[in-house]
């Protein structure tokens, strides 16, 4: 597809189903950090088996490639950096309590659910493929909310927690951390527009988590444009990134280079990982 053509994908909201059982069908659970996920393996057999409308999985299959740009963005796959700032948010003990976050980016949504875990009012979820909501992120954020009933949001004694059965809980009605939720699809600045545009209020977001998202310099303007639209004046972004993407050329020192010229955001590093390829957390805030 052309350049253009791709970087508009349509933004769209994914409903919530009512029968949240048949989300959680035939899905395996696991358990990393503490929190259910769905075993991305069995997923990628339901797509190939036919579960997957935009195709997304054969053609990563076909090319062998974690990312198509314009196509496919990476949801498929939880990305290290994704842990670190997990790690990060809970030992610096960020709030989120009655705050409004967004998880752009999503992906597997761990740190939209960790939000959620940390009992923020409201919780957005959004990625760039329709397949990685509906397969992933909306089952993940499920699985967490039904398999930790009224615990969700309490937070304190997840150390008793039980490992999940492989057979996900049934649900009897739509959780109260659920209903704090929406998800979106569709690429930064059609999703911007959507919320902004929208006839539902839209209160801008208090904390904006976002991970492995400077990859591609392509994409900076829009991901820059996106934070400064959606962000509250007084929020904050919490961006954890490798400081170089080999092949496609981003990487934080790159971004934060971008910001400093925008001059809208200023920015700090508040950690840095050096095992193996160097990773970090940026905190972003407006000037």
């Amino acid at each position: 597809p052309s350049k253009k053509k791709f970087c508009l994908k349509a933004a769209k909201e994914h409903k919530i189903p009512e029968d949240l059982n048949k989300i959680l069908e035939n899905k395996v659970i696991e358990t990393v950090s503490d929190l259910y996920y769905v075993n991305m393996s069995v997923v990628e057999m339901m797509c190939l088996d036919g579960a997957d409308k935009e195709g997304i999985v054969s053609k990563s299959v076909s090319s062998r490639s974690d990312l198509i740009p314009g196509v496919y963005e990476g949801g498929l796959k939880i990305w290290e950096c994704t842990f670190d700032l997990i790690d990060y948010l809970s030992k610096a003990e960020i709030q989120f309590t009655n705050k409004a976050v967004l998880d752009l980016g999503c992906g597997a949504g761990l740190l939209g659910i960790v939000a959620l875990r940390g009992k923020a009012e409201k919780v957005h979820f959004q990625d760039y493929n329709s397949t990685v909501i509906d397969e992933i992120t909306l089952p993940n954020v499920v699985a967490n909310c039904v398999n930790e009933g009224n615990r969700m949001g309490s937070g304190d004694d997840r150390k008793t927690s039980r490992p999940p059965s492989k057979r996900p809980k049934k649900a009897t009605c739509l959780p109260d951390a659920l209903a704090k939720c929406r998800f979106f699809s569709g690429e930064w600045s059609q999703v911007s527009q959507l919320l902004l545009s929208s006839n539902k209020p839209f209160s801008k977001y208090d904390i904006i988590l976002t991970s492995e998202t400077t990859y591609n310099p392509d994409y900076y303007s829009a991901l820059h444009d996106t934070l400064a639209q959606l962000l509250d004046k007084n929020g904050r972004v919490y961006l954890a990134s490798k400081s170089y993407y080999f092949g496609v050329g981003g990487g934080i020192y790159l971004f934060e280079k971008f910001i400093e010229e925008r001059n809208v955001f200023r920015t700090s590093i508040v950690k840095t990982i050096d095992k193996g390829l160097q990773r970090c957390i940026m905190e972003i805030t407006f000037k």
